[in-house]
């Protein structure tokens, strides 16, 4: 029988590295994002270096789908031992031109201000990064009761801890990722499942390139402060992440942790600004 892993948001730059993470460690892993194409991409990538792994079209906003989904991979590749919560990002919709509130914000409609802010955006970001982890949770834990070795990971963010400029959607919906995370960690104690995340600094990734990097690929100005805010002075690489989710999803070496939230921010968190 498959040890499997079901990987959501799996054909980004961060989840495509950990589907084939855990396939390399001997999951059959499977592989949802609303693009199928882009899972599919990476479920072939895993598949021809001799790994197991099939990509599934999913939108985790929809439980039906998400059901329909699961019933495909158990008949597939067998029942659920590890879930990495991966869906999320921001969207141009619920974010401000502004870092500030500048005067004469209130009363303008030719950018977006705090003050017209669209809620439909704001309400797409909110409910991918936390309905997102919410629902394919609720299916997919199904598989772990009383299993061995079981744990679930979501993906928080540096904004969880401090909120960026610009991005409250996604900030405060990153904040609500780690508190869930240790709800569903103190909730899953006793039933065999551990619950965990791992908080990214600034990785470049599809999703941001064009906040960090200008059309001429020259960095933006908001570039230059994230740099500055991390000591390390540069942005991580998809293979960094790997340590934290090898120690996270292996019971062997992360057995008695749960409800625990791994900064990897090349120092961002600890660094003061001065």
């Amino acid at each position: 029988m498959n040890n499997v892993c079901v990987v959501t948001g799996a054909g980004g730059v961060l989840c495509a590295a950990f589907a084939k993470e855990m396939a390399k460690k001997g999951y059959a892993v499977a592989l949802l994002d609303i693009n199928e194409t882009a899972a599919a991409a990476v479920a072939d990538e895993i598949v021809a270096e001799g790994g197991v792994a099939k990509a599934y079209k999913t939108n985790v906003l929809d439980r039906e789908i998400l059901e329909n989904v699961h019933a495909q991979i158990l008949a597939d590749l067998g029942k659920c031992q590890i879930l990495i919560n991966g869906a999320g990002g921001n969207n141009p919709r619920a974010t401000t031109t502004h870092e500030y509130y500048e005067e004469g914000d209130i009363d303008r409609d030719d950018i977006t201000t705090f003050f017209n802010l669209d809620k439909g955006g704001f309400d797409f970001v909110f409910d991918l990064n936390i309905k997102g982890v919410l629902l394919p949770t609720q299916v997919f834990a199904r598989d772990m009761i009383g299993g061995e070795g079981c744990s679930i990971l979501n993906i928080s963010s540096m904004n969880a801890y401090t909120p960026l400029t610009k991005i409250p959607a996604y900030s405060s919906a990153k904040a609500g990722v780690s508190n869930f995370t240790q709800w569903l960690a103190v909730h899953f104690a006793g039933a065999g499942i551990r619950v965990n995340a791992i908080a990214p600094g600034f990785f470049a990734t599809n999703q941001n390139r064009a906040l960090l990097f200008n059309e001429d690929g020259t960095p933006t100005a908001r570039t230059g402060k994230i740099l500055a805010a991390t000591p390390m002075k540069r942005f991580g690489e998809a293979d960094e992440l790997l340590g934290a989710l090898d120690f996270l999803t292996d019971p062997a070496k992360s057995g008695f942790v749960t409800g625990v939230i791994l900064p990897v921010d090349g120092g961002f968190s600890a660094y003061s600004g001065v």
